[in-house]
């Protein structure tokens, strides 16, 4: 049976580039700017887990329109990326279900909300929500 892991990206470190060529290194460094992960390696915090089918069922309980088209899509692609462009849209769409939907479902809401609001706060965080 599969399941749904919602992971943070809060931080990242570099692989040791003691014995990197300059120019590799000048590479490296280029890429990292421009927001691309070569030689980076994510560090992941795991946040939530939860059965595929439960979480079919809480994306059931949004509200038709964005919010729920967005955490459809890792029923569609297996994975989805929450950042700081879908913090407003998702916690919206959480809030109701967050006070009346019934266990698991409120406590999942409360702890994507609350991980949201980490996002707000730090634009830099990010959540990866994948089918494993």
């Amino acid at each position: 049976m599969a399941d749904v892991y919602i992971w943070s990206l809060r931080q990242k470190f570099l692989d040791s580039d003691d014995d990197m060529p300059a120019q590799a290194q000048q590479v490296m460094y280029y890429s990292l700017a421009i927001g691309h992960h070569v030689g980076v390696i994510d560090c992941l915090n795991k946040e939530l887990t939860c059965p595929l089918e439960q979480y079919r069922e809480w994306v059931e309980l949004l509200p038709e329109g964005e919010a729920r088209r967005k955490m459809h899509g890792l029923l569609t692609f297996g994975e989805i990326i929450i950042d700081s462009s879908h913090t407003d849209l998702l916690a919206n769409a959480l809030a109701p279900l967050q006070s009346h939907a019934p266990a698991p479902f409120s406590e999942w809401s409360a702890r994507l909300i609350a991980l949201l609001g980490e996002i707000s706060r730090e634009p830099a965080i990010y959540l990866i929500v994948r089918r494993v």
